[in-house]
């Protein structure tokens, strides 16, 4: 079928003209009449639900999604973000509004590696760890492409490839990455979206990777992505990043320049206006008529995978009632409830309703719907704040005493009043409450995108994984009236709350940007209806935490593959209301080179939950990462008491490492196998106070 829609590109684009080929390469391609084409806007996201097009369901951030640890139930959430996509456009492009955010091109997911903490768009990602993120850009891809012959949607995945911060620098930075460091951690999920996910385009990064700026890198766009990968599809320029190969970069002179060398590195769609300079750069002998036909045949083969031009698709029935309905909504709270990681309970949760009658809910992110967003968000009808949630979970059974207690950043709530003057009102709130709620972290407006032309507002990078200095204030103030202490944070990453010292700091959880149902979700996890099963999709580290150089893009001391210091939680870790055993562990070796590892896993807790599995291979060769690395997981609920055996395939590709040069290789030797609930590392064991199963298996 791509053949049928190269040869209907290929006719299409022999009608054109030279100038009507320039046109069709920015995002914001106009009308062609003669020739049927109808004004087209590229640019639209949805990263967790469709975005800046008005009401949709919001689901909870890119990153609470991948503590899930769950690829099909992804796919899932994927399949309704383009669901409401799909019918957006039926809805807007028939009354002639093909507006920015309206099309059918969403450009997610983002699954650049987060390898630093203090990276404010680390929160759009789906964490740290290159086989983790693999598997769920795949299955984010192929929910919001669809399983017809013609495109759903038309997914795209950003940034390509080592592009993770600083913010600030990101529009001449440089990022000089190995060789080993490049195929081992930062292009593996790149290539899983391109030759599993199918992807239909690829994104450039503002940045430059070892000298080369992204959105011209002959190296990254020609050589491995198309060469190498057999990618055939699109790629498209960051926004105005192709204008940074002049001003910022330094390596072309001016505009026509910049223009051909992103076209002739192989870039097709420009995000931004430096498009508008093919007809100078052809003019001076820069680029071929050949080269801009090309680029716009990949285009145009797009439209028609979508069903443009008249041709219909299957998907043409979609309307207003397919856009925040019931069905999402109920889905997007499941994927709160189930995105929320316990990280700390000393006997306190779940709480019992009938043994409460006051709760103080305290805290800026208490009351925020901002806090539930995360970046690139909808607009939710149905935001539902923690401290609604906990009020409608309660009813008239237990008053709920609120404060803000601070504000999010800023020493003081009042312009005119003096500094924490709102600490007076969360003490009187705690002290005349049973148990405190205590609402902390971060909003899309203190982490993530810098501003630029394309980017609403600043916020940026964080400098620290330490809470803004009013929140600590008013930590310590709630936590000297000795009453028991829930901590919530709201953050894209991750932070230290420094609670260690408090012992009346009984719980902690991590909600992240949790969406729409975000309040609902946490009452519920509060008061027990669910076992939480969240797992941290990236290491939490202590703020006494040395912090490799935010511009050194060495793994060095980075994520929990190589970390060389403890940390505050690590990567995979989560807490539960019930309990799980591990048992019968075995290993068989398949024709294919394949490893067969069964185990019995069995809920020996009081309550029906669910267990995030977690397989870790290693192999002791200088090549190998510092510690044991990702290589399965599985999502699976096993109600109060039931056992199961299960069965999974490690592919070969699992007992592989990358060497100084950047070559994966097949290693024989005796393999260590780890599986359990969480890493094998000494922290993991001190939190949960239970080993994971090992066995080992030996390659030839």
């Amino acid at each position: 079928m791509a053949t049928t829609w190269r040869k209907q590109a290929e006719d299409l684009v022999k009608r054109m003209t030279l100038k009507e080929m320039f046109s069709q390469l920015r995002h914001d391609a106009p009308s062609i009449p003669r020739l049927g084409i109808e004004a087209y806007n590229w640019w639209n996201e949805g990263l967790h639900g469709a975005a800046r097009s008005g009401t949709a369901t919001v689901f909870p951030q890119a990153i609470a999604l991948a503590s899930l640890f769950d690829d099909a139930f992804l796919e899932k959430i994927a399949d309704i973000i383009s669901t409401e996509q799909r019918a957006k456009y039926n809805l807007f492009s028939s009354l002639g509004d093909r507006d920015i955010y309206k099309g059918l091109s969403v450009w997610s997911p983002n699954v650049n590696i987060f390898r630093d903490p203090r990276w404010g768009r680390g929160q759009e990602t789906f964490g740290e760890d290159p086989h983790l993120s693999s598997m769920l850009a795949t299955a984010f891809i192929k929910g919001l492409q669809g399983d017809e012959e013609k495109l759903k949607c038309a997914a795209c995945v950003k940034h390509f490839v080592a592009h993770s911060g600083p913010e600030s620098l990101r529009h001449g930075f440089n990022a000089v990455v190995s060789k080993k460091d490049l195929t081992e951690t930062y292009t593996p999920a790149f290539k899983a979206a391109v030759q599993h996910g199918k992807v239909n385009a690829v994104m450039g990064a503002y940045s430059a990777v070892n000298g080369e700026p992204s959105c011209g890198s002959k190296t990254l766009i020609t050589d491995v992505l198309r060469k190498d990968w057999g990618f055939e599809g699109m790629y498209i320029s960051d926004c105005w990043a192709i204008r940074d190969f002049h001003l910022n970069h330094k390596v072309t002179k001016n505009d026509e320049e910049s223009v051909a060398l992103a076209l002739n590195a192989g870039c097709d769609l420009n995000c931004g206006c430096e498009f508008e300079y093919l007809e100078k750069a052809y003019q001076k002998h820069l680029i071929e008529r050949q080269t801009v036909q090309e680029a716009c045949i990949r285009v145009m083969q797009t439209r028609f995978q979508l069903g443009m031009f008249g041709q219909g698709t299957a998907y043409d029935h979609l309307g207003f009632s397919d856009i925040d309905n019931d069905e999402h909504a109920y889905i997007a709270f499941e994927a709160a409830c189930r995105s929320l990681v316990l990280l700390k309970n000393d006997h306190l949760l779940p709480l019992d309703l009938h043994e409460l009658s006051s709760i103080a809910v305290i805290g800026p992110n208490a009351n925020s719907e901002r806090a539930l967003w995360g970046n690139y968000h909808g607009t939710s009808s149905r935001n539902v704040t923690i401290l609604e949630g906990i009020r409608a979970y309660v009813g008239t059974k237990v008053r709920v005493n609120y404060s803000e207690g601070c504000n999010l950043t800023k020493p003081k709530v009042e312009r005119l009043a003096k500094e924490d003057d709102r600490i007076t009102e969360a003490v009187v709130a705690c002290c005349n409450s049973q148990i405190t709620v205590l609402c902390l972290g971060l909003d899309e407006t203190v982490e993530g995108e810098m501003h630029d032309d394309g980017n609403g507002g600043w916020a940026g990078d964080k400098k620290d994984v330490r809470l803004p200095a009013c929140q600590r204030t008013l930590l310590r103030a709630v936590v000297q009236t000795g009453k028991p202490i829930i901590v919530i944070l709201l953050s894209g990453g991750s932070l230290d709350p420094e609670i260690e010292a408090y012992e009346n700091v009984r719980a902690l959880v991590q909600g992240w940007y949790p969406g729409q149902s975000g309040g609902t979700a946490m009452a519920h996890l509060l008061f027990g209806e669910f076992s939480p099963s969240g797992r941290l999709p990236v290491t939490f580290y202590k703020a006494s935490n040395t912090l490799p150089e935010f511009t050194d893009y060495s793994m060095k001391n980075r994520t929990y593959r190589y970390l060389e210091e403890t940390p505050l939680y690590p990567f995979g870790f989560g807490l539960s209301y019930t309990s799980f055993s591990y048992a019968d562990l075995a290993c068989t070796q398949g024709l294919l080179g394949e490893v067969i590892v069964s185990y019995t896993i069995q809920n020996t807790g009081e309550r029906e939950g669910r267990e995030i599995v977690q397989i870790y291979c290693t192999i002791d060769h200088p090549d190998a990462p510092l510690w044991p690395s990702l290589c399965s997981f599985s999502s699976i609920h096993l109600a109060k008491g039931e056992a199961k055996r299960f069965h999974t395939v490690l592919q070969p590709s699992c007992f592989t490492l990358v060497n100084d040069q950047g070559e994966r290789n097949s290693v024989s030797g005796l393999w260590s196998i780890f599986v359990g609930g969480n890493q094998s590392e000494t922290r993991s064991l001190e939190l949960t106070k239970k080993a994971v199963l090992s066995t080992t298996v030996r390659r030839v």
